[in-house]
């Protein structure tokens, strides 16, 4: 079985992102912690069974060197970027689709180690419209469950909005029941579409946008 379990949005700055959230959509977020193999940190928007992920180059040296880095670093900034879906055996995922599971970790900024495992990512990269794949370690809260209080009310995914080849979507996602819309063009991530309460938006931040981290 598959699930959305996050969307990333890169930004430039963490602490202004946020702030334009809680202010614009009544979303509050935490602090997640630094990617020190990546050269990322983050903040988490917890949604329950999944979360967005907002994501900043804190490091420019390693993000150069990292497939990750390089990636939220290229970004348009405040518009979902690229999509996980989570999984319960991600080793079979691999061995279907030939890819190389690879492992992964946070520090968060009590200094607990957040750990996963994960694939597809640098397929994602380039194909947007491609989810990567991850299984979280055992026994560990998922971030869409950490505990807070948003100012407008509990709010949830409700549709991933892609353009592609919908044959190639879905032969990468096997049998699934995501929540998706799917048009035919060049491979992206068209929006993710939230639901608070009775109002359904697209979710986007608009503070700062830039499209390279070498502008700082």
């Amino acid at each position: 079985m598959l699930a959305v379990d996050h969307v990333l949005v890169p930004v430039l700055d963490l602490d202004i992102a946020a702030a334009e959230i809680e202010s614009r959509y009544g979303l509050s977020s935490v602090e997640g912690g630094r990617h020190p193999a990546w050269g990322t940190a983050n903040r988490i928007v917890p949604l329950g069974d999944s979360y967005l992920e907002l994501v900043a180059v804190v490091d420019r040296e390693t993000a150069a060197q990292a497939a990750f880095g390089r990636w939220i670093a290229g970004a348009t900034h405040g518009r979902p970027l690229g999509w996980a879906v989570r999984t319960g055996a991600i080793d079979a995922v691999g061995r279907r689709l030939g890819l190389t599971v690879v492992p992964g970790s946070r520090t968060t900024p009590g200094g607990a180690s957040i750990t996963w495992r994960s694939a597809g990512m640098k397929v994602a990269a380039l194909e947007p419209a491609l989810p990567f794949f991850i299984q979280w370690t055992d026994g560990k809260a998922h971030p869409g469950a950490t505990p807070v209080r948003h100012p407008g009310g509990p709010a949830r995914v409700n549709l991933v909005s892609l353009a592609g080849d919908p044959a190639r979507i879905l032969a990468w996602l096997g049998d699934h029941a995501l929540p998706l819309a799917v048009t035919t063009g060049p491979s992206r991530l068209l929006a993710v579409l939230l639901t608070q309460g009775d109002r359904d938006f697209a979710f986007e931040i608009q503070a700062a946008r830039r499209s390279n981290v070498n502008d700082e």
